[in-house]
């Protein structure tokens, strides 16, 4: 089972708001939703709500649904649009500079399935500088 909730124009930077996403990301929902709450970050709240948000569409589509057993599976934030909210900055010789303020699309999915683990990595021994690792096959 899989249930889904958006928050769109949410008036929270997308890479700050990504800082939160990727702490949840694979968590339980009680977990989850507990460790926002005592997060102090200023996209916690927004993402809260979406999280509790996909909780009530799971419950919607599934009334017997084990709420203990859901997972926050795949949480994506992708840019919006910077058209609505717009200031200008004066700069030398009378030009004008927008000032880009950040708005977000936060996506949540549930899903019932624990996600899958991230693959195991190990640095190569070829000695470069840059340390690159490798996946393992298993």
């Amino acid at each position: 089972m899989e249930s889904k909730a958006i928050a769109r124009f949410a008036r929270v930077a997308p890479r700050k708001a990504r800082t939160v996403v990727n702490l949840v990301r694979g968590q339980k929902v009680a977990e989850a939703i507990n460790m926002l709450l005592y997060t102090r970050k200023a996209a916690a709240p927004v993402v809260r709500k979406v999280i509790e948000s996909a909780l009530a569409n799971a419950r919607v589509l599934n009334p017997s649904v084990d709420v203990d057993g859901l997972y926050v599976s795949i949480g994506s934030v992708d840019k919006g649009p910077n058209s609505h909210l717009r200031r200008w900055r004066p700069r030398a010789m009378g030009r004008a500079t927008q000032i880009t303020k950040g708005v977000s699309h936060i996506a949540i999915t549930l899903t019932d399935r624990p996600p899958p683990a991230p693959k195991k990595t190990k640095k190569t021994a070829s000695g470069d500088a840059a340390g690159t690792t490798t996946a393992t096959q298993e």
